[in-house]
């Protein structure tokens, strides 16, 4: 059971994100919250799975946030990757924000790139064989997806 329980997200975290949905009067109980982490360890699990295989392929030891973008495009969960696609553009923006201020704090060249962005891979994402294109979008577009037929 112990080997089972290390290998699930953390039922607390589960637990606080289904609170955030539901009603503040509603309840939840042990067993739902049991349910939801194994389903939210599985999906979690399937496309690290996806991400990695592609990064085994390309001959990289590490995934990335574009790598979990594109495995979630090619197993067809479109609507959570482009959702993913948006957030991880955020988080990119805010820590070259950060990165800024820092540098700007400590005197050093504003023109450095962090490691974080220079690692990352600048071209669309490109789900295979389905023709489906996914790119960054700025705030305020509505569609990422371009179908070439």
């Amino acid at each position: 059971m112990d080997d089972e329980q290390d290998r699930l997200l953390p039922i607390a975290n589960v637990g606080r994100m289904m609170k955030k949905i539901l009603p503040p009067t509603a309840k939840i109980s042990k067993e739902a919250k049991q349910t939801m982490q194994e389903c939210a360890t599985e999906f979690v699990s399937f496309v690290t799975g996806e991400a990695s295989d592609k990064c085994q392929k390309e001959n990289r030891k590490t995934v990335n946030g574009d790598d979990i973008c594109w495995a979630l495009i090619s197993l067809g969960f479109d609507d959570q990757a482009e959702a993913m696609v948006r957030y991880l553009h955020k988080y990119r923006e805010a820590e070259r924000e950060r990165s800024t201020n820092q540098h700007k704090a400590s005197g050093t060249d504003q023109g450095e790139e962090s490691n974080h962005e220079s690692k990352q891979p600048k071209q669309p994402i490109e789900a295979p064989n389905n023709g489906v294109e996914f790119r960054v979008l700025e705030k305020g577009n509505s569609s990422s997806f371009t179908n070439p037929s």
